[in-house]
């Protein structure tokens, strides 16, 4: 794993939610204590697109009672006025002052997944499919998209019509035809473009 090519504190920082036209963009930054690294759940993380949603709850609890976490997490207003590759390095960034601010640790290095990198008080790595060479990474990635899909989760009990107990806020035809039908939310992406189209029609 890449964090062995460090000899001190190293954290992994991913995101989930930039393609959805709802909700907000979630990130999570995860350090691993030393001792942890030995536990038998490390063995089946991976990236969270690879692992199943009741594999993924199960390693999502692993994490956060072994691990130390901060999340950050940008709404759709704030997604609409930044631009989300922006909202995203925002997210990316709550997430690491979240680790510091909740457990006290503040890492040495950042390893961050993808090709930008969010302005931390560390050195800080962009790792393209970082989720595949790095734990702490793909630890991350669990626990962002477990993270942002409960909130979906929450929000369709507000707003039933689109799906997104089921499609997380992304532009699947069942969402897009509860746009249509019933209109837009407060938890629309103005700026993305089907939303942007309904509200001008």
């Amino acid at each position: 794993m890449l964090e062995q090519k460090y000899s001190c504190i190293v954290c992994g920082i991913d995101e989930v939610g930039r393609g959805p036209l709802a909700g907000p963009v979630v990130a999570s930054c995860v350090y691993i204590p030393e001792p942890v690294r030995r536990k038998r759940f490390l063995r089946e993380i991976n990236d969270s697109k690879q692992v199943a949603a009741p594999k993924r709850e199960a390693l999502y609890d692993n994490i956060r009672e072994h691990c130390h976490y901060g999340l950050g997490v940008v709404s759709s207003e704030e997604i609409d006025s930044l631009n989300i590759h922006h909202a995203t390095l925002l997210a990316m960034r709550r997430a690491y002052e979240g680790l510091h601010e909740d457990f006290g640790i503040k890492p040495q290095v950042a390893l961050v997944d993808g090709k930008f990198k969010p302005q931390l008080s560390c050195e800080c790595e962009a790792v393209t499919k970082g989720d595949s060479i790095s734990i702490s990474i793909a630890a991350a990635s669990i626990f962002a998209k477990v993270t942002r899909d409960r909130m979906m989760a929450r929000l369709h009990e507000e707003y039933p019509h689109y799906g997104w107990e089921r499609n997380a806020g992304y532009g699947t035809p069942e969402h897009l035809e509860g746009i249509k039908i019933y209109g837009i939310t407060p938890y629309h992406r103005r700026s993305f473009a089907p939303v942007r189209e309904a509200l001008g029609a």
